[in-house]
């Protein structure tokens, strides 16, 4: 999966996927929700609260 395929799907920009990864950006609630859905795991899953996907 490209970054750019990422963020079309997501809504945003292949700037701000970038950023997430790197860690120099961090998503906001209603972006790490849209993240979760796509690829089918719990925010907690995403934030390392749980290793339960």
């Amino acid at each position: 999966m490209t970054q750019i395929k990422l963020a079309i799907d997501l809504g945003t920009n292949q700037n701000n996927i970038s950023r997430y990864e790197s860690g120099e950006r961090e998503a906001d609630y209603a972006m790490l929700i849209k993240i979760a859905d796509y690829f089918n795991v719990s925010v907690d899953y995403l934030l390392y609260r749980t290793e339960k996907p």
